[in-house]
């Protein structure tokens, strides 16, 4: 039998909230909900099958982050959004992300460097299949071992925060991105298999850069930014 119990359901809400928080941020990072528009508890509710609480919660989360506004009656609507705000959003991950490459490439031991080559022939093999999630779990993968390798966590930290503002699903709403995610990371690779630090950090920053395009394209063509150009 499930613990019902007050503390259990304490312990579960912050997951919950994270939750809900992830998702909403999803929806405005790839142009579901553009600005102005309203993001409903309800509606974070139903789709993610929790209760109201911890939707209002994620949603409050937010709102701290800068995603949405809480208009007084009316509820949370997606904050202002420019395209050289995103495009800035890609400048701070890459310049975070080329550090970590390029320390990584200094500190990189054989066997997480044949790791990210594991990781990485699986997202050759694994592009062209109907498996997006499959690709955004070795992306993940990718870089995570790459920043791990870097040794520095208050740096990781800060990539973790910014890459808040990536769709978490980006192979599956992003064209283009499996090509990037397997020709911008085999530069990356041959950066750290050379133990290149300034090419690993011109690698990485330049694969932030595609992806920070990539996504304004996809926002443009979703009429993200239609409201703002009127």
């Amino acid at each position: 039998m499930a613990d019902t119990s007050p503390a259990h359901r304490v312990r579960d809400r912050p997951q919950l909230s994270d939750e809900a928080a992830a998702y909403g941020r999803e929806l405005i990072m790839s142009g579901q909900v553009r600005p102005g528009e309203y993001v409903r508890v309800e509606r974070i509710a139903a789709d993610l099958d929790i209760s109201i609480t911890p939707a209002r919660e994620g949603l409050m989360a937010l709102r701290g982050e800068g995603f949405v506004e809480l208009a007084p009656r009316k509820g949370f609507a997606v904050s202002t959004l420019r395209r050289q705000d995103v495009r800035d959003i890609a400048f701070a991950q890459g310049v975070l992300a080329g550090e970590l490459a390029a320390r990584a490439a200094r500190n990189l031991a054989p066997a997480t460097l044949a790791e990210i080559e594991r990781v990485q022939e699986s997202i050759e093999r694994d592009a062209g299949s109907d498996r997006p999630e499959r690709i955004d779990e070795l992306n993940y993968l990718f870089h995570r071992e790459i920043y791990l390798a870097a040794d520095a966590p208050k740096l990781t930290w800060m990539i973790d925060t910014a890459t808040k503002y990536t769709p978490r699903r980006f192979h599956a709403v992003i064209p283009g991105w499996n090509r990037i995610a397997v020709e911008d990371h085999r530069v990356v690779l041959a950066a750290l298999r050379t133990r290149d630090p300034e090419a690993a950090r011109a690698a990485m920053n330049d694969h932030m850069a595609h992806s920070g395009t990539l996504l304004v394209e996809h926002l443009e063509g979703r009429g993200f930014w239609a409201a703002q150009d009127a």
